[in-house]
């Protein structure tokens, strides 16, 4: 038997799963797909920084577009230490298309110009 708290809806329901997946303490339907999945393939959106070149703005937030399997956070997190954004950025452009071949998307939560001074 698993517990955990559901974070699927504000009521944070305590969970119970068993080895058959059968969820209970659910107050709604969200509460067990999050249970079934949170078991089977966890997974979670990734929000970070990177470095940039702008004396103004040196570091962007980034996050992947969707969740990402919750094994490769910290590889993503290793690769990203790398990653020195040196032109213009508006929100929502890709900043790593396809991070670990995962399909997804890291973007920009926020507008960065490199040198606004020209």
């Amino acid at each position: 038997m698993t517990k955990m708290i559901c974070i699927a809806c504000p009521v944070g329901c305590h969970l119970l799963v068993d080895d058959e997946m059968h969820v209970s303490g659910n107050k709604c339907m969200r509460g067990e797909k999050y249970a079934i999945e949170e078991m089977t393939h966890p997974t979670r959106i990734l929000t970070t920084t990177v470095k940039t070149t702008s004396l103004l703005t040196p570091r962007l937030s980034v996050k992947t577009k969707d969740p990402i399997p919750k094994e490769l956070i910290f590889e993503a997190l290793q690769l990203l230490e790398g990653i020195i954004i040196d032109n213009d950025v508006k929100i929502g452009d890709v900043v790593i298309p396809n991070i670990l071949n995962t399909g997804i998307d890291m973007v920009a939560t926020k507008s960065v110009t490199i040198n606004p001074f020209h």
